[in-house]
């Protein structure tokens, strides 16, 4: 093998190699070596012990020891992993732990790294309940579909429950105080230990297959999870699927959940509480049909006053007939309509008058001397606005104006030479800007402020 093995004999000197080299290992190298080759050789392990030497410093990360009668070793939870506990993890508690073997290198230290912790023996029913409770949901048993409603009065209820415990005592309390005419049948089984489950199944069949009932109770009080795993038994969800009749399953407190109240058609959360869903308040239904008797009351009367009004509307109808009460009818219908007429003329009159004064008024008011006289005005009021107007613009165009003359007078050469300045200009009338444009004897013209001069170039 060409890479060193610290397990093969070539780590240890002999007679026959005292001349091979040595190949020799750091405390570091060697902890890394046997780190890699526990964690390729085991993979995550399911550990069961007693907690010892619990601590969680600052850092957050959960440090113990997990022992049995023989051996110890020691273990770490980070904080991440720790911070998921569901419990508080003490000395001498018997946990299942899910972890990693390894060793901690800069101790050589053989060490476990847990993933995940729970309580040894109920861990192991939980994962039980959990499994069976993924089967069942898969086969469509949890299906909220197939649970039938209850019925909405309930003449005969079967119990299925310990006879003795304490929820058929509080079960019979509630249906008496709130609904005595039902008829309450106590179907004893027991509802803890290995017996129940089968005893379950059998009374939850004879009572399904009997047709006495309308509906079933299974029930049992609180307790632990292991004292509630009757109704976790998957023979005991399957009778609960297969009932004839509806089922209300009530295990337990509250915070409890079976496999039952999965199955069942309804779930309550306490006994107590099942009861009160399976029947209703005799007291309410009594104050409900007596507002009902009020209001069958009240409509009897109104509809007794809307027949008498009929009558009477019919009687004064019939009465109406008679010529001598249509006649006078009509008399006085004439009356007032000759009244209404003459008050429509008299109104109407008043109203044509009032609109010819408005017209007449408007007509004065729009009469030409009127409306030249305000022009009048208008015009005398415009003129010296419009004389002052035309002077400020006047003004602001001499202002201008003043203003281009100085900037013009400004850059003119004229300003430039009334400052001694003078223009040489040649033969042509071009400037000249440099004396190598000029020749001997050439003809020049100065230009001074005040006039030109002649001059010939080399005088």
């Amino acid at each position: 093998m060409s890479a060193f093995d610290p397990f093969s004999r070539r780590g240890h000197a002999s007679d026959d190699d005292a001349a091979a080299p040595r190949r020799i290992l750091t405390p570091s190298t060697l902890n890394r070596l046997v780190r890699g080759l526990l964690e390729d050789a085991l993979p995550m392990v399911w550990i069961e012990g007693e907690l010892s030497n619990v601590a969680r410093p600052a850092s957050g990360h959960l440090y113990f020891t997990l022992k049995d009668a023989g051996a110890q070793v020691r273990c770490a939870m980070f904080k991440l992993k720790s911070s998921r506990l569901t419990f508080k993890p003490v000395d001498g508690m018997q946990v299942l732990v899910r972890a990693k073997v390894g060793l901690y290198e800069p101790r050589g230290e053989f060490q476990l790294v847990a993933e995940s912790m729970e309580p040894a023996g109920e861990g192991a029913l939980r994962r039980t309940f959990d499994e069976l409770k993924a089967k069942l949901d898969a086969e469509g048993l949890f299906d909220p579909a197939r649970k039938r409603p209850l019925p909405r009065y309930i003449r005969r209820l079967g119990v299925i429950t310990s006879a003795t415990g304490a929820a058929i005592r509080d079960v019979l309390s509630v249906l008496g105080r709130r609904w005595p005419l039902l008829e309450v049948e106590v179907l004893p089984v027991p509802v803890q230990g290995k017996e129940a489950p089968p005893a379950i199944v059998a009374m939850l069949r004879k009572a399904s297959a009997s047709g006495r009932y309308d509906a079933l109770l299974l029930t049992r009080g609180g307790g632990s999870l292991e004292d509630l795993w009757a109704f976790n038994d998957e023979a005991v969800a399957r009778a609960v699927h297969a009932s004839a009749v509806p089922v209300v399953s009530a295990v337990g407190h509250e915070v409890d959940f079976s496999i039952a109240d999965f199955v069942a058609d309804l779930r309550a959360p306490t006994p107590s509480a099942a009861a009160e869903l399976l029947v209703p308040d005799a007291a309410h239904l009594s104050r409900q049909l007596k507002l009902l008797r009020q209001r069958i009351a009240t409509v009897q009367q109104r509809r007794q006053q809307t027949l008498a009004q009929r009558v009477d509307h019919l009687l004064a109808r019939l009465n109406a007939q008679r010529p001598q009460a249509r006649l006078a009818r009509d008399r006085e219908r004439l009356v007032n309509l000759h009244r209404r007429l003459l008050a429509a003329g008299a109104v109407g009159q008043q109203r044509r008058d009032r609109r010819l004064e408005q017209l007449h008024g408007r007509l004065l008011a729009q009469h030409p001397r009127h409306r030249l006289a305000l022009l009048a005005r208008r015009l005398a009021e415009l003129d010296p606005r419009l004389r002052r107007a035309i002077a400020r613009m006047l003004e602001r165009k001499r202002l201008t104006l003043g203003q281009i003359a100085r900037a013009l007078h400004a850059v003119s050469p004229l300003a430039t030479l009334d400052r001694g300045y003078a223009i040489v200009f040649d033969a042509r009338g071009k400037v000249l800007r440099s004396a190598t444009d000029v020749n001997d004897g050439d003809t020049l013209r100065i230009r001074l402020a005040d006039g030109e001069l002649p001059a010939r170039a080399g005088d």
